[in-house]
């Protein structure tokens, strides 16, 4: 199954259309499925005394509110609409995020097929039962929830209309770089198996060698920031990838998928053409006369794999030579 790779723009864009165009283009050059971004209006999605995450803090400094940082990451009406026919233009698939209800109608009213429930809505059960009412399909970000959490979510998201099969859920840790130390990649696996659901990863990790991992271990969604340039000035620049790391790990992540097969263990149709090279079959160790028994002293094992078999060797020990052998030679019965 191919995996789809969603690039997360998400506000990298720092309110200007034209990063956005670049980060779309850059996107669709590294080869990601969806360029996503992220919808909400600051008065809908946080009080205007809330303060920042502490990464974000970090990454950005000063003493804005989070409401006044957001406020200048707002997409406009004209921006959703000018960035989703350039993504058309470039061939992929726009998506964004929407944080709020009112936004959540904005971008079904764009004809968006696909809703992305982020990891802080987890645990917003309106938000939820709104989405779910769409009956599209869904995908569940878990950072910072436990099990039970993600059970609860994806039971109101099928009760308002939302059937199992149409939820991916993306496993996550919220820290902006994440630990490595607390990626706990195996707890996607357990999401499967405990709830019966398809799953994938969300990274925040650096570096790309957790999504490729996540991919062999059975991820069919994959979602990982990436930036212009890491320098930039916004929250999340410095814990995304720019856009040759980007190339690279989607580059990684077809060579994985190319790589996983069936699960049928058989000879490859490449391999199979060096049986008779690497193979071994049993050979005269030294001078066979006729009519000598086969015994450990006179015969071995040695390349090609062109006579008999060395796991026939016991059936052939204590048997008579047909004929005489030289050294090296193939036995035959």
């Amino acid at each position: 199954m191919r995996v789809l790779i969603i690039a997360e723009a998400g506000v990298n864009h720092n309110g200007d259309i034209d990063i956005a165009k670049e980060l779309i283009k850059g996107a669709a050059k590294a080869g990601a499925d969806i360029v996503k971004f992220q919808t909400f209006k600051a008065e809908n999605l946080v009080t205007r005394s809330a303060a920042r995450a502490q990464y974000q803090i970090e990454t950005i400094g000063g003493n804005e509110s989070q409401y006044d940082m957001l406020k200048k990451l707002e997409m406009s009406d004209k921006m959703h609409k000018s960035l989703l026919a350039y993504a058309s233009d470039v061939g992929i698939k726009f998506l964004s995020t929407g944080f709020d209800i009112a936004s959540l109608d904005y971008l079904r009213s764009l004809g968006q097929s696909i809703f992305k429930i982020p990891s802080g809505e987890i645990t917003n059960l309106p938000y939820l039962r709104h989405v779910g009412g769409f009956d599209k399909h869904v995908i569940l970000s878990t950072g910072m929830a436990n099990m039970s959490e993600v059970a609860d979510a994806i039971n109101v998201i099928e009760r308002s209309g939302t059937k199992k099969n149409k939820i991916t859920v993306l496993h996550c840790t919220s820290e902006y770089p994440a630990p490595m130390s607390e990626v706990n990649l195996l707890a996607m696996k357990a999401i499967a198996k405990e709830l019966s659901v398809a799953v994938g990863y969300s990274d925040h990790t650096l570096g790309i060698e957790i999504p490729i991992a996540a991919v062999a271990m059975g991820a069919i969604v994959i979602e990982k920031h990436f930036t212009l340039d890491k320098s930039m000035t916004g929250p999340d620049h410095r814990a995304s990838l720019n856009l040759a790391e980007l190339h690279s790990m989607i580059s990684a992540i077809r060579n994985i998928e190319l790589a996983m097969g069936d699960g049928i263990k058989r000879p490859s149709e490449s391999e199979q053409k060096n049986k008779y090279s690497i193979r071994k079959s049993i050979v005269a160790k030294r001078y066979i006369a006729k009519g000598e028994k086969f015994t450990i002293d006179n015969i071995d094992a040695k390349r090609p794999g062109s006579g008999i078999s060395p796991m026939e060797w016991d059936s052939l020990i204590g048997t008579t030579a047909m004929h005489e052998f030289k050294e090296d030679e193939a036995i035959t019965k």
